[in-house]
């Protein structure tokens, strides 16, 4: 056929795109009403994301939309500055994030520490995790992160004395039971996504034995739009929405350059172009923020989903965002039969999986300063906030290289016969140079000396200086008194300190 000799994959992107919509679907409704905005919202930024950010180039297999990571600074950017500012804050960031990609700054993401992203990632699935346990409940959640924590053994107590809050956890509980059980059903039953299916039964559940528990309130996806006002557009002068439009450029860009990475690892396809991929995103934002809908970024679970389906090429992500389409404008009624606890247990379900336990534990036992800046993060923005909270990790992060960098070790072997090794390693400042001299001035005058500098990272101008004339001092006239012993490539550093090589 010619549409098949046109688009030879065409099989394979149809189907992984059904699945995509599967898993997008229950994802979208889920972001949305974590975030405290209408249900459509997240449906119209799914849509936008295939549709727009989908046929643009960049990466071919990853698929945007409402992401779980974003849910927290939105919610933060609602309570603050309203609704109706959600628009002009998203429309501001997308044009943001494409000057930035015009400007060719999107490799530069990836000079993030992973740390600083995978503690943002968590502290987002801690603060993700209480909120919605309040949200299963039926019980209005604190504002603050570190509140919705510690006030969630009230919570619980004031549950257990009602049974509507009974009822609606366990309804949260069983769709997140039915989620990790899922995994264990025949490959073909795994076709369908467990988070889909748990929603579909709890709706059933709902509506079969009339339980009584809130469900998602729909009032239509055109009465959902709002486009910015004058009134919004001039609150753009306010330093703190201007932070706050910071804040979601560069968490976004952040979490869909990382997403890309990673998804560049589950296939062999073209790799991410990750400018044009920055310009992207900010496409699809600057439409959404123009619709008044929720922020996109890249969503590594429906991107994994995508792949793992068996898409080929964009095709797949854009067919996604035509069947979400699709329901908006034929299904919008069955929105209403969804109980708002299964989404919170969608989301309870997404937020432990943004934690990782296995890789704190790895860096604990191998790099101890990583796991720190990972925990301190998202202690961090646990306690105060999204944006300061990745500061902060940043700052730590920042920090723990500039020690790392200065730290200097200075090693001395004497076996008694021949001369005697001196070992220096890291980096040799001036700051550090009180001491190696101190090191170097306590040798036996009337010995040889060999010095290591192999393992020395850079030699600035003060130090080489100094350690001339340390070697002229404790040689005088024997010109072999001091040999240097350096890497291949650091020879120059030995000549600097005007001493002979050793072999």
């Amino acid at each position: 056929m010619p549409m098949l000799r046109s688009f030879p994959f065409l099989r394979q992107d149809v189907a992984a795109s059904l699945v995509v919509f599967l898993v997008a679907l229950p994802l979208c409704l889920g972001v949305a009403v974590a975030s405290g905005v209408p249900a459509e919202l997240g449906l119209i930024t799914g849509i936008v994301g295939g549709l727009v950010t989908g046929l643009m180039r960049g990466s071919s297999l990853q698929v945007s939309g409402p992401a779980a990571g974003l849910t927290v600074l939105v919610l933060e950017a609602v309570r603050a500055f309203g609704l109706a500012a959600l628009g002009v804050i998203v429309l501001a960031a997308g044009l943001l994030q494409i000057a930035m990609g015009l400007l060719r700054w999107g490799r530069w993401f990836r000079a993030i520490s992973l740390s600083v992203v995978e503690g943002m990632l968590a502290g987002i699935g801690l603060v993700i995790i209480a909120g919605q346990l309040y949200a299963a409940a039926g019980i209005p959640a604190p504002d603050s992160g570190l509140d919705k924590l510690t006030g969630l053994p009230g919570a619980l107590v004031q549950a257990l004395g009602s049974r509507t809050a009974l009822v609606s956890l366990a309804v949260g509980a069983g769709t997140v039971l039915l989620i990790v059980g899922w995994r264990r059903m025949p490959p073909r039953a795994r076709a369908v996504p467990g988070a889909l299916v748990a929603v579909l039964l709890a709706a059933v559940a709902t509506a079969v034995f009339g339980l009584p528990v809130e469900t998602v309130r729909v009032s239509g996806v055109l009465e959902a739009v709002h486009l910015p006002g004058t009134e919004a557009l001039s609150s753009l002068a306010d330093p703190a929405l201007l932070g706050t439009v910071l804040a979601f450029a560069l968490i976004a860009s952040a979490e869909s350059l990382f997403s890309a990475a990673a998804v560049d690892r589950l296939h062999a396809g073209p790799r991410t172009e990750y400018d044009k991929e920055l310009v992207a995103q900010g496409a699809g934002n600057t439409l959404c923020g123009l619709l008044g809908a929720l922020p996109l970024t890249a969503v590594i679970v429906r991107s994994s989903a995508n792949v793992e389906a068996g898409a080929r090429t964009k095709a797949s992500r854009v067919l996604h965002g035509v069947w979400l389409l699709l329901f908006v404008a034929l299904l919008p009624a069955v929105l209403a039969y969804i109980p708002l606890a299964a989404l919170a247990g969608i989301l309870v379900h997404a937020g432990w999986k943004l934690i990782p336990f296995k890789r704190v534990l790895t860096l604990w036992r191998r790099h101890r300063g990583e796991a720190l800046v990972l925990v301190a993060t998202a202690a961090a923005i646990v306690s105060v906030g999204m944006f300061e909270g990745v500061l902060i990790g940043l700052v730590l992060s920042v920090g723990k290289a500039a020690w790392e960098a200065s730290q200097l070790r200075v090693e001395q072997t004497d076996d008694g016969r021949g001369a005697v090794r001196v070992r220096i390693q890291g980096t040799v400042t001036f700051l550090r140079l009180p001491q190696i001299l101190d090191s170097l001035e306590a040798l036996p005058s009337d010995r040889r000396v060999v010095l290591d500098l192999s393992g020395v990272h850079h030699l600035d101008h003060a130090c080489r200086a100094a350690l001339e004339a340390w070697a002229e001092r404790h040689g005088g006239a024997d010109a072999e008194a001091v040999r240097a012993a350096t890497a291949p490539n650091r020879r120059e550093d030995a000549a600097a300190a005007s001493v002979s090589t050793s072999p």
